[in-house]
């Protein structure tokens, strides 16, 4: 049996929309990079003792207990388990994406997310499989903590949350927003049925960080937590300014 503390870790994951830091990459931070644009300082992090700390545990985390259990649902589940999985969860998702498209007043971001629910809850079988995607109804990426960016709310300070990694004030609030969006609408009854078997959370959870190719350590670099705080900060400004 799940010890209460595992089970409230894996219930906060699920209440993300990504786990552990973000995957990095983008062309406009890739070219800041080489042209020498950092400035890894120009973060406001007056928590950063406290930060590093939760790294640390979400590291050591990370290595005992997720990836871990990646490579089990890996070994054990067949591709196409794991896709319909994802696509589930993804489709679930749509509920929340579709609030903030509404509510940054984006009509082309609106209309696109709902045809992508309609479609992939019905032709999908419950967002099992994907069509709206092959329709060329592409998943747009919008959540709370954006739309509070895109009415000018600061983001306050950045903070490292346990288990979900970089976040700031905005953000973190946004996670918890966005979580009732969706439960209010409450697709397929998932979470009203979660709610009871937190198995199904515990699921979601692995979900996510099965999804995020981020492993602590990659950069071998001691400055790591430099870098993921530089670049979370401008990774969701830019989504922001989109």
């Amino acid at each position: 049996m799940l010890c209460p503390a595992l089970l409230f870790c894996l219930w906060i994951t699920a209440c993300a929309t990504t786990s552990a830091p973000v995957p990095l990459g983008d062309a406009e931070l890739t070219a800041q990079a080489y042209s020498g644009q950092f400035n890894f300082l120009d973060v406001y992090d007056p928590f950063e003792s406290l930060n590093r700390r939760i790294y640390k545990f979400n590291a050591k985390f990370d290595q005992y207990v997720f990836l871990p259990a990646i490579n089990a649902y890996r070994f054990i589940t067949p591709k196409f388990f794991r896709a319909g999985v994802s696509n589930f969860f993804s489709n679930l998702n749509e509920v929340p994406v579709l609030a903030n498209s509404i509510l940054q007043i984006k009509p082309q971001s609106s209309l696109v997310t709902l045809g992508r629910f309609i479609i992939n809850t019905t032709v999908g079988i419950g967002g099992l499989w994907n069509p709206a995607t092959k329709l060329g109804l592409d998943k747009k990426n919008e959540d709370l903590g954006q739309t509070l960016g895109h009415y000018r709310v600061a983001s306050g300070p950045y903070l490292v949350l346990p288990i979900l990694g970089p976040s700031n004030l905005r953000d973190g609030a946004g996670m918890v927003g966005d979580r009732l969006f969706r439960g209010q609408v409450n697709p397929l009854y998932f979470d009203e049925t979660a709610s009871t078997h937190v198995a199904l959370y515990g699921v979601e959870s692995l979900n996510l960080r099965y999804l995020n190719p981020f492993r602590y350590g990659q950069f071998g670099s001691p400055f790591e937590y430099d870098l993921i705080r530089y670049f979370y900060t401008k990774q969701r400004e830019f989504l922001i300014a989109q």
